[in-house]
């Protein structure tokens, strides 16, 4: 008979976490050892960096980031993303940020939101936010790379990176480049979600990076009138999903107009996402 695999709280994986991890900067961001390792810029000091990822496009992987940036920055913390999704950044229209972001001898310097979160993307260094980014792969990728190169962080308790769905090259880019602590699969209640989950997981087992949980977005409406929940996307299965692979899930998060309002109006960080509690628990005990 195979033996079980323990299912972990939170709080458990982020102890097990942190006795894996590098305990200095010296230490997080050698390269020496690894020759796709990217050295971190020498004016940033990033103690965690966690990575949100999807299996696919359309599961709100860029709110969950921001609303958990936003909820760290609530609990004391100094937070930062990394918008990695070159080709469909969203994160400076949902936070109101306008470029270009500015620059010193040591490197480009991150625009700050309202609430004290750092951004860096790339729609913060085009003459025009509407101008479509048009590069290959490997341009891409490099690109996201200088994010991390050539970016002045400053010091950050918590670097998000919002990862662009699925298992190409930016993802595999930012697994074999920075220095992840781990990372945070965003999925929907889909009936196709049990194969997306698996592959964003199996691709970071294979790189050799911690998951930490998943969160699911829209994962019921909730009646105005009488309260009950409607699960307009079909019955989720994330809980039994998520043991398959002993994980936790780590929210579940319904479908909120107000959200949708406070994104198109650049001020996500006036939301309140309580519903991501659990991972809120476990990013506090990893530090």
């Amino acid at each position: 008979m195979s033996e079980t695999k323990k299912h972990l709280t939170p709080e458990e994986r982020a102890a097990r976490i942190k006795r894996v991890k590098p305990q200095d900067d010296s230490e997080k961001n050698k390269s020496a050892e690894d020759p796709f390792r990217a050295d971190a810029n020498p004016a940033s000091h990033v103690k965690h960096m966690i990575g949100i990822v999807s299996g696919k496009g359309g599961v709100g992987k860029s709110f969950v980031t921001a609303s958990l940036a936003d909820r760290m920055v609530k609990e004391g913390y100094s937070t930062g993303i990394l918008d990695a999704d070159i080709t469909g950044p969203s994160i400076p229209k949902i936070y109101g940020l306008h470029g270009p972001a500015g620059a010193t001898d040591d490197g480009a310097i991150p625009v700050q939101a309202e609430n004290g979160v750092k951004v860096i993307s790339i729609n913060l260094m085009l003459d025009s936010e509407e101008t479509p980014v048009i590069w290959r792969g490997p341009v891409i990728a490099g690109a996201v790379k200088q994010f991390w190169t050539d970016v002045c962080w400053g010091d950050v308790d918590f670097l998000f990176v919002d990862m662009p769905p699925g298992t190409g090259d930016v993802p595999l880019t930012v697994y074999q480049s920075l220095p992840l602590d781990g990372i945070i699969i965003v999925t929907s209640p889909q009936d196709l979600v049990r194969m997306i989950v698996k592959k964003a997981y199996n691709m970071a087992e294979m790189m050799k990076v911690p998951v930490l949980g998943i969160i699911e977005n829209y994962s019921y409406l909730k009646c105005p009138d009488c309260g009950k929940k409607i699960e307009l996307f079909g019955t989720s299965h994330i809980d039994e999903i998520a043991a398959s692979m002993s994980l936790p899930v780590l929210g579940k998060i319904p479908l909120d107009s107000n959200y949708a309002a406070e994104s198109d109006k650049g001020r996500i960080f006036d939301t309140d996402n309580p519903y991501i509690d659990p991972a809120v628990r476990l990013l506090t005990a990893m530090n």
